[in-house]
């Protein structure tokens, strides 16, 4: 019964000591799989390792007292290339500040998974494609900004279900459809959507029937 005891006693230490390490090198790999997308003629990324145990010691990143990654702070970095689904692994993730780059391609839905999100600002980029409706997953979003960049398709409705949203910059892109104006939309300035050619307000306040076709 002792040796029994011990056993459970082990297990249940390395099971503390290791569930830290594993998550951060999860948390590690999907950093990285973002550091092979991006060209970085800067070397902003040059701390960027992969043999170390965590991400925590590398530039421009930021961990809590858990070690999880909290903040990943790359504008203004003159990097360019996609991003991938990796980082949607990053379930930790408070702030992702990746503006005034030229990062192109489709914005990965796989975002929609970081449930503690607080901010992510991708504006002055090159992305295109439509914002994903996966978004709306993300309830303790305050922050989103997508203004200069080449998005088309029309704003998801299911974005309107994000009631801790105060900030929403969609303007200066190729967006279509009619502007939301329930839940926080209606409290957003004009200013928001402005310069996108086929976007609409709504003709009807009160009235509007949402049309979000292109």
């Amino acid at each position: 019964m002792a040796l029994r005891f011990l056993l459970c006693l082990l297990s249940f230490l390395l099971a503390v000591v290791v569930s830290p390490t594993l998550s951060t090198n999860s948390e590690g790999n999907a950093l990285h799989a973002l550091r092979a997308r991006l060209s970085d003629p800067t070397n902003v990324l040059q701390s960027w390792d992969p043999t170390l145990v965590n991400p925590c010691t590398w530039f421009h990143v930021t961990c809590d007292s858990n070690n999880h990654v909290i903040r990943l702070d790359l504008g203004n970095s003159n990097i360019s290339g996609t991003l991938g689904p990796e980082l949607g692994d990053l379930q930790h993730l408070q702030y992702l500040e990746l503006y005034m780059n030229n990062i192109e391609g489709k914005i990965p839905k796989e975002l929609g998974n970081l449930k503690n999100l607080i901010s992510m600002d991708l504006y002055n980029n090159k992305f295109e494609g439509e914002i994903p409706k996966s978004f709306a997953k993300l309830k303790s979003l305050r922050f989103l900004r997508f203004n200069n960049n080449r998005l088309t398709g029309s704003i998801p409705r299911e974005l309107t279900t994000l009631s801790n949203l105060k900030v929403f910059d969609v303007s200066n892109n190729d967006l279509c459809g009619t502007i939301p104006i329930d839940g926080p939309f209606g409290s957003f300035p004009i200013e928001s959507f402005e310069n996108n050619h086929r976007l609409n307000g709504p003709e009807l306040q009160g009235l509007v029937s949402y049309d979000f076709g292109c």
